[in-house]
């Protein structure tokens, strides 16, 4: 692979490209998370389903998924990011050529023996024109190295009918909990809330029972059901940590985007000793 950094592609549109600005409005988003959260499990999630909007907007619903793996800032030593493919077609799973993403905050290093290990997985190529424009996995950095600290990640992008890739992929990497998984989703998109709301119920009553949401209840929906699926074989269980959409938070509520964020927790998990 090449020696090169992925430039950030939204920084100062989905969130802010100044430093400061982006580290002091992390720290604000997800000290008001733990503030709000209610019935703390403090178990570490193996997994976290988060969304990858603008952070005005999905930003109170992304540090709900990433306070609930606050603890394990020291334990988590590296990331599996699996969010959708806007902009470029990709057949199942894209990883990227380049040796760090880069974003305000510094450059976050693509870990390339995981990266290695999982192009012998069918479905699996690289990629980087789909990766090149994409925000899913983007937005999520500043708050892995914010919470997580300097951590290698592995950034995958999911086409439409990579959930069975997704899942083999996981299976090859799962590890303990010094491996967690982060999967990117935005939920319904562009109904009036009251309707959103009830669709994205319905999604997170499904994502919770380990059912796969139909395509159209979210736009990283291979993805969701790629870890869970894997979540099935493992005996995982999953938790709604919250529901919102961007009426809740700020937009307009005759056309809103819907929010989640989602733990699963491994029962069989012991001290954290690789497996």
């Amino acid at each position: 692979m090449t020696d090169r950094v992925r430039p950030a592609a939204v920084a100062g549109s989905f969130y802010p490209a100044e430093p400061g600005h982006l580290r002091s409005t992390v720290r604000r988003l997800l000290e008001a998370a733990e503030r709000s959260a209610s019935a703390a499990d403090e178990r570490v999630p193996k997994a976290i389903i988060g969304p990858h909007a603008g952070y005005r907007y999905s930003g109170p619903v992304a540090a709900t998924a990433y306070a609930s793996v606050a603890g394990a800032r020291g334990i988590v030593r590296r990331v599996i990011i699996a969010g959708p493919a806007h902009f470029a077609p990709v057949g199942a799973v894209a990883v990227s050529a380049a040796s760090a993403f880069a974003t305000p905050l510094g450059r976050v290093t693509v870990d390339a023996e995981l990266r290695r290990r999982v192009l012998d997985v069918p479905g699996v190529v690289v990629d980087d024109v789909a990766h090149r424009s994409e925000h899913s996995i983007e937005v999520h950095l500043p708050f892995v190295t914010t919470v997580l600290g300097d951590v290698p990640v592995l950034p995958l992008a999911v086409g439409s009918t990579g959930a069975s890739a997704l899942a083999a992929v996981l299976e090859a990497l799962w590890g303990g909990a010094e491996t967690l998984v982060v999967i990117s989703t935005d939920l319904s998109h562009y109904h009036e809330a009251s309707v959103a709301r009830l669709l994205d119920g319905r999604t997170a009553a499904m994502i919770c029972r380990l059912l796969a949401p139909p395509p159209e209840a979210a736009c990283g929906a291979a993805a969701v059901a790629g870890m869970l699926l894997a979540a099935r074989r493992r005996g995982l269980e999953v938790r709604a940590l919250d529901v919102r959409n961007s009426a809740d938070t700020v937009g307009d509520p005759a056309r809103v985007v819907g929010y989640g964020a989602f733990a699963a927790f491994d029962p069989a998990a012991g001290d954290g000793a690789e497996r």
